[in-house]
């Protein structure tokens, strides 16, 4: 079911909604920041967060939970932001807890690095980790609750491991009968679909549905399409709202205010991700480690006569222990690319071609769960050109483009 902002607010909610997002303290300095809105057409993009007037009445009176992480704010008009979480508080919704996914509720934790339950020093609220000994909220954990807000800012990219959260809140809450609100935002890879699809013997948290690499939705969109594919465990539905974005289309060039993960610092490093994104399963170190994650992959392992290019990974903020710490990686930097509105295969196919030890690039099992299948890799090995490997994606692509669009709310 999808809101479109019709609710007719009484005065004092919208003191309450002013006072919460207008007028905050200069002591919520933490949560409240400068937000990096570099062009007009970001600005005029209304998220879902901001659109308090369509999901406060399905709160007010209720139990909730919010899953959230540091990208869910509302944004104010001075181009700074206040947490969602915050604002609801002021507002007097009765939140019980908070659901912290990968990289945990303020976003600092490394990649892969379990998250555990604690107590958010702030608000008090008790913290529920999704990345830790479990994925997926408990029966016990939603005991009570009434209403599951999600509310987390993604990148458009199968292996972000944001969509398989929500998928698996989604499943939980439809099992106990609870309501689940999405709050939309834009997807700033959502200006195509590509990649190799998912298949379904390597279905996991890095990617649970057959979906392309890259899907081409908001993640409204998305949870719509679970939700109504049945793809839900068992095929339940959950009692689902979305709450949609303004003024967005799926060719609106979006620059995300806020960094959604520890090493997705920028809008290039987002932009490249899905392609770059796919050394994670090798040996090849994709710029973590360095201050240009996901804008450069070099590794020891490549002959150093091809390229002029060189780095050394150290740990740095969500990169304890990078690949290769302290060598010398040989490879490319690549800060300078134009916008990709294409999965790209020419750099792994360059660290493959030019590595020193083939038989060390691909971490078997690594690889198959980003890409999806095993097939990618035995192409590469085989020496198959990428047009040749993309040719191979494309009846995949269609089928998905197909279901796509039963569920896209944008143009």
């Amino acid at each position: 079911m999808v809101i479109l902002s019709n609710f007719k607010s009484t005065v004092l909610l919208w003191f309450l909604i002013l006072s919460a997002c207008g007028n905050t303290p200069k002591t919520t300095s933490k949560i409240e920041k400068k937000a990096e809105v570099t062009n007009e057409i970001t600005k005029n993009i209304i998220v879902g967060a901001n659109k308090t007037e369509a999901y406060l009445p399905l709160l007010k009176g209720k139990k909730i939970a919010i899953v959230a992480n540091q990208t869910s704010v509302i944004f104010k008009d001075d181009n700074s932001y206040t947490h969602i979480v915050d604002s609801l508080q002021t507002l007097q919704i009765n939140i019980e807890k908070v659901f912290a996914p990968e990289h945990g509720f303020r976003g600092e934790a490394d990649a892969g690095e379990h998250v555990k339950d604690n107590i958010d020093t702030k608000t008090g609220l008790p913290l529920i980790s999704l990345y830790g000994k479990n994925r997926k909220p408990s029966d016990e954990q939603l005991a009570g609750l009434d209403v599951v807000l999600f509310d987390i800012q993604d990148v458009g990219v199968r292996f972000y491991t944001y969509i398989a959260t929500m998928q698996l809140v989604m499943e939980a809450c439809a099992k106990n009968n609870i309501k689940v609100i999405v709050l939309d935002r834009p997807n700033p890879n959502g200006h195509y679909v590509d990649g190799p699809t998912m298949e379904t013997k390597h279905n996991g948290f890095l990617g649970m549905t057959n979906i392309p690499l890259v899907y081409g939705m908001t993640i409204g969109e998305y949870a719509n399409m679970i939700n109504e594919e049945g793809w839900l465990e068992s095929g339940k539905k959950a009692a689902l709202t979305i709450i949609p974005l303004e003024n967005y289309t799926h060719s609106s060039t979006y620059n995300l205010p806020i960094r959604p993960s520890p090493n997705l610092p920028n809008d290039k490093s987002i932009n490249l991700y899905a392609s770059l994104g796919l050394f994670e399963g090798t040996t090849i170190n994709a710029g973590r480690g360095t201050e240009f994650q996901f804008q450069r992959y070099g590794s020891p392992l490549l002959d150093s006569t091809k390229y002029d290019f060189t780095y050394i990974p150290e740990p740095n903020f969500g990169s304890k222990s990078p690949k290769h710490m302290g060598k010398r990686c040989y490879g490319k930097d690549l800060t300078t690319t134009p916008t990709m509105k294409v999965v790209s295969l020419q750099w792994l196919l360059d660290a493959y071609n030019n590595s020193t030890d083939k038989s060390k690039v691909f971490l078997r099992s690594g690889f198959t769960k980003h890409a999806g299948t095993e097939k990618l890799q035995q192409q590469i090995e085989a020496g198959l050109t990428e047009e040749e490997i993309k040719h191979t994606w494309q009846p995949a692509l269609a089928n998905f483009k197909t279901i796509r669009a039963k569920h896209l709310m944008y143009d």
